[in-house]
């Protein structure tokens, strides 16, 4: 049973609750210098992500008769609705919000109600933002960032080109790094997850790292640039083998968009994940025109670990899910 006598502080200390504030501030400043417009979008949607490695929050809405019933999805992140407004010539945008993943996942680094950083910006392209995220790390004192494609780390660790090895030799690479899973069916691009998150993130500098061009199979929301490996424009950042932050340039084409969504509803059946229903609201903005531009998603909550040195996160939030 609860012991709500220890329970019912925050886990945070006053001091982190301090410099979690003092965070927020910096980097409101950060986006009000370069005039960039804070927004305010909802947390309940009638639809949600698709993606097989994402799953939502959802709640039953009651109309005035109880009987009468809508699913409705907390966000796993605000773009669906920034984007909107991006096509309704908003311009440069940014948001501090809660977001909320159901990935059964609570730990160091993980919590299921967690406080997301998302901003859009037109005209940009995934290099262009990467620069600019260069610079709102230098409020924070962080040097200049080592960048590399994810072909060079997977050569550099690895020794295999990750937009060509197959299933089997890239068992093979996992066998030969004594990595292991005990699950069955996994398809090409959980070999390369699981080599990316089991060995080359460990051992990644601790200054900040810019890992960019994904393979297409991992595009997500990304555009794909042609070539001879066709190449998804997208980015993450990483801090002391911790994955701060997930970027795209951004896929505006509404067809192409619409065929993804129907794709990873596919693996979700596939995997016997619930269905989910696409984001229409979307799907028409894109019709009207997303101009060309390029997002990224940041943990807050991992950034305010980083800059407070704390180990976990529930030293930087109030009340983690277990005193919540």
């Amino acid at each position: 049973m609860q012991d709500f006598n220890k329970t019912w502080q925050p886990s945070a200390s006053l001091e982190s609750l301090h410099i979690r504030a003092d965070i927020l501030n910096r980097i409101r400043h950060f986006f009000a210098e370069r005039k960039i417009l804070e927004v305010d979008t909802p947390l309940l949607s009638q639809a949600t992500v698709t993606d097989k490695h994402l799953h939502s929050f959802q709640t039953d809405y009651c109309f005035a008769n109880p009987k009468q019933k809508k699913t409705l999805y907390l966000q796993t992140s605000p773009e669906f609705a920034m984007k909107r407004l991006l096509a309704a010539n908003s311009g440069p945008i940014y948001q501090i919000c809660k977001a909320f993943r159901n990935q059964g996942e609570s730990g160091r680094v993980h919590n299921p109600e967690f406080t997301m950083l998302e901003w859009y910006r037109p005209g940009f392209n995934h290099h262009d933002l990467m620069d600019e995220i260069e610079e709102l790390l230098t409020v924070f004192s962080y040097p200049t960032a080592q960048r590399f494609t994810y072909f060079e780390l997977f050569q550099r660790f690895l020794e295999i080109n990750p937009h060509y090895a197959t299933i089997r030799q890239l068992k093979q690479t996992a066998k030969r790094f004594e990595l292991t899973t005990d699950l069955f069916n996994m398809e090409r691009d959980d070999w390369l997850h699981l080599l990316m998150t089991h060995y080359i993130e460990p051992n990644l500098p601790h200054h900040p790292v810019f890992i960019y061009d994904f393979p297409a199979s991992q595009a997500a929301l990304a555009r794909i640039r042609a070539g001879d490996p066709p190449i998804a424009e997208r980015f993450e950042v990483y801090i002391k083998g911790l994955e701060l932050a997930n970027g795209f340039h951004e896929l505006g084409s509404p067809s192409e968009q619409r065929q993804r969504f129907l794709n990873d509803l596919k693996q979700r059946e596939k995997m016997a994940y619930n269905t989910v229903p696409i984001d229409e609201h979307l799907l028409a903005a894109l019709e009207h025109g997303l101009p060309n531009c390029a997002g990224v998603a940041l943990g807050i909550d991992r950034l305010i670990m980083l800059v407070a040195e704390k180990n976990t996160i529930d030293e930087v939030i109030a009340f983690p899910l277990r005193n919540a």
